[in-house]
Formats: C-alpha cells, sequence, structure tokens
C-alpha cells in the first residue's frame, strides 16, 4: 500500500495535471492501467479462442461479447453507482474483470471462455460507468474538460502501449497475458481503493442533496435536454465512426483498397492515437475556456472531414495514375485530422454531461451517455461490413460523414452549458 502512495504522488506531480483535483491524477492512473492490461490481451484473445477448434466468427465472437455485455448492463452499473456510489462501484467493477480473467485464462473450452469475457463486460460497465461519474463530480465546472482529456489520455497512451508489451507476454504463453491483464486490474483497484479514500464527495452531496429527483425523472429531465441531446448522439457518432468503423473497415481498406501492408495500417493508427494524445489537454482547454459547443463542433466537423478524406484515398486508390503514393498519402492525412478531431470527442461531450448533473450523483445519465458508444461500436463493424461487400469502401465511408453531419447538427441546435448554474433545467 505503501507503494501504491509514492505512485499517487509521483502522478500528482505530473505538470500536464497541475491545478486538477487529485482525484483525476488517480483515475488517469487507473485508466492507463486498465487500458495497458486490455491492450495486451486483445489482440491474443481471438488466437486464443480458435486453440479450441472454432471457426472464425466464433473467434471473434470472443471479443464482441465484451462490448455487448457493457452495453447491456449499463443501466444496471448506473443504477448501482447512484445506490451504492462511485468509489465502491468501480472497485468492484475492477475485481470482477480481473478474477474472470484470472478464471478465462485457466478455460478448457471455448464456451468457458465465451462466458468468462461476458462476466468481464459486466465488471468493466460497472468501472467505465462510475470512473466517469467520479471525475464529473469532483472537478468544477471550468476544469472538466481538462480533466475529460487527461481521463482520456490515460486510456489511450495504455492502449497504444498495451499491444507492444503483449507481444513479449505471449512469447511466454498464450494464456499469460489473462494473467498479466488480471494483475493490472488488481494493481488499479488498489490505487482506487487506497488514493481515492475521503475524496470530497460528501460535502457535494450534502450540497445538492436538496435537489435529488427520482432517477428515472432525472434521465427523461436530461433527454429533453438539447444539450444532452447533442452529447449522446455525438457520443454515439464517436462509437459508430472511431471505435466501430474505422477499427473494422479501415485495416480491410489499407489491405485491399490501397493495396499496402498491414503495417502501413498500423503506421496510420499509431499517427491517429499519437496525434490525439498530444492534443486531448489543449481540446479540453479550449471547452473550458470557449465552451463545450465550439469545441463539439470542432470534433464533429473535423471528424467528417476525416472521413471525406478517407473517401478520397479510396476514391484516389482506385482511379489516379499514382495509387500507391497518393492514395496512402491521403490515407495518413485522414487518421491524422480524425485524430485532431477525436480529442475534441473525448473531452467536450464529457464536460457538457458533467455540467448538466451540476455535481449531482447522475450514474443513469452517465451510463445511457456512455451506452450511446458501445452501442455505435457494436453497429459500426456490422454496418460497415454489410455495405462493403454490397458496394465498395467509400460507400462505408460516406455513412460515417452522413452521421458526423447529423451530429454537426445535433451541436448547432444546442445551447451553451459552461456556465450552467442548474444541473435540471433543460433548454
Amino acid at each position: 500500500m505503501a507503494a501504491v502512495q509514492r505512485l499517487g504522488r509521483a502522478i500528482r506531480r505530473t505538470p500536464l495535471l497541475a491545478g486538477l483535483p487529485r482525484e483525476v491524477a488517480v483515475l488517469t492512473a487507473v485508466a492507463f492501467t486498465v487500458a495497458l492490461g486490455f491492450g495486451i490481451l486483445i489482440p491474443v484473445l481471438p488466437v486464443f479462442a480458435r486453440t479450441f477448434g472454432v471457426s472464425a466468427f466464433e473467434a471473434s465472437a470472443v471479443v464482441s461479447v465484451f462490448a455487448l455485455m457493457r452495453f447491456v448492463t449499463a443501466p444496471l452499473a448506473g443504477g448501482l453507482v447512484d445506490r451504492f456510489g462511485e468509489r465502491t462501484v468501480m472497485t468492484s467493477g475492477l475485481l470482477i474483470v480481473a478474477f474472470s480473467s484470472v478464471a478465462a485464462g485457466f478455460s478448457q473450452t471455448y464456451l468457458q471462455l465465451l462466458a468468462l469475457r461476458g462476466v468481464g463486460g459486466i465488471g468493466s460497465s460497472m468501472f467505465s460507468v462510475s470512473a466517469m461519474a467520479l471525475l464529473l463530480r469532483v472537478v468544477a465546472t471550468e476544469q472538466r474538460g481538462r480533466a475529460a482529456g487527461a481521463f482520456q489520455g490515460g486510456f489511450i497512451i495504455g492502449g497504444v502501449a498495451g499491444p507492444a508489451v503483449g507481444g513479449l507476454v505471449v512469447a511466454w504463453s498464450i494464456r499469460a497475458p489473462f494473467f498479466v491483464y488480471a494483475g493490472g486490474l488488481l494493481l488499479a483497484a488498489a490505487i482506487s481503493m487506497v488514493l481515492l479514500r475521503g475524496t470530497r464527495l460528501r460535502e457535494r452531496e450534502a450540497a445538492v442533496a436538496d435537489g435529488e429527483e427520482n432517477r428515472l425523472q432525472q434521465l427523461r429531465t436530461a433527454l429533453r435536454d438539447r444539450a444532452y441531446q447533442a452529447a449522446i448522439t455525438t457520443n454515439l457518432v464517436a462509437g459508430f465512426v472511431v471505435f466501430g468503423l474505422r477499427s473494422s473497415a479501415v485495416p480491410l481498406f489499407v489491405v485491399e483498397g490501397l493495396g499496402e501492408t498491414a503495417t502501413i495500417g498500423g503506421i496510420g493508427f499509431l499517427i491517429a492515437a499519437g496525434v490525439n494524445a498530444v492534443l486531448l489537454l489543449p481540446a479540453g482547454r479550449m471547452a473550458d475556456t470557449d465552451g463545450r459547443r465550439k469545441a463539439m463542433l470542432w470534433g464533429t466537423v473535423g471528424t467528417a472531414i476525416g472521413m471525406l478524406v478517407l473517401t478520397g484515398a479510396d476514391v484516389a486508390a482506385n482511379g489516379w495514375g499514382t495509387p500507391a503514393v497518393a492514395g496512402t498519402a491521403l490515407f495518413f492525412a485522414a487518421m491524422a485530422i480524425q485524430g485532431a478531431a477525436g480529442a475534441f470527442l473525448g473531452t467536450a461531450p464529457s464536460a457538457t454531461v458533467g455540467d448538466i448533473m451540476g455535481g449531482r450523483r447522475g450514474g443513469i445519465v452517465v451510463a445511457t451517455f456512455q451506452m450511446m458508444s458501445d452501442l455505435g461500436a457494436i453497429a459500426g463493424p456490422l454496418l460497415a461490413g454489410l455495405i462493403i461487400d454490397a458496394a465498395d469502401f467509400d460507400w462505408a465511408f460516406g455513412l460515417g460523414v452522413a452521421l458526423c453531419l447529423v451530429a454537426v447538427a445535433m451541436v448547432v441546435r444546442m445551447p451553451e452549458t459552461l456556465h450552467r448554474k442548474t444541473a435540471s433545467a433543460p433548454d
């Protein structure tokens, strides 16, 4: 425990987190630890599933069931947060994922592996909803954008480092990543238990206790708020385009559309992640100074432009005189643009939800917000695959552009929430 406390002090001294509550540093460290372990495990999962003699579809289902259970159980996680508090639910969720990962590492059949990954998805839902709810409560209004940026940065850096470490771990044993992932989760649970004790939520709860309302009524009120409508629409589009369509269609496009190797695709994703990580905190600062609406516009418009450039890469690869050069160059440009836009999508919508809650415990509102991203991540690969089979890559990318324009329209009509004084009055 003393080592965990020393780690916490070191994290809080990080210049990028200067001025933010210590809870933000702790949650960022937890996010990094979770993402690092997940990045180590995820490339191995389909390969391990195939050792049970299953089809490629069944092997892929081991990855999908985790996201599906996250989506299905998000309302339950939100209810648990409202009933038992963010810290309790977050630690419990981390422990569920950790122990299910250990058990999955000992799986003897495909069905055991599938079921245990589903249990892990439940724990992941508990962690992600409670961590975001806690993050949005402990910071002041003018800090929410930066705090969300730091938290997302932890996930991104851990996610980028994970696969690199995973290559070393899997050389030891194909089951080893499960146990390394579990160890990281146990460390994250220890960090949250030790370093989040005594956090300043009780005073916040006392300050807003008179304004608490029925949780379902709280959600209904939020759903009538045009700012919340814009936030959940933007999160749906981010999940669909960034985590769904891009992660499934782009690797195929690089190989089949551009005629390049998978290495080129990896470089493109690395460019996107690098640009995103660099711009997260500046994007959060913009949301905290210039307003959530402006930052969300930058994110949604930028994502649409990135998808248009990606469509142009497909056209160039199939219609210009130097496809290998022009198509690949446009692909790299598109990934950089989307990485930049993703920084704004990873900060401003979350800050908007925090403004709407105004410091109250709002597990069900946060859960609904996060469900939209999971829904997009589930539907994106499926629809992209159907469109690519029926038409071509540019049609799939065009769908992404169309959805981005819907999000732009929702953001244009939303009211600014940065200086909102109440958490319950919709505009």
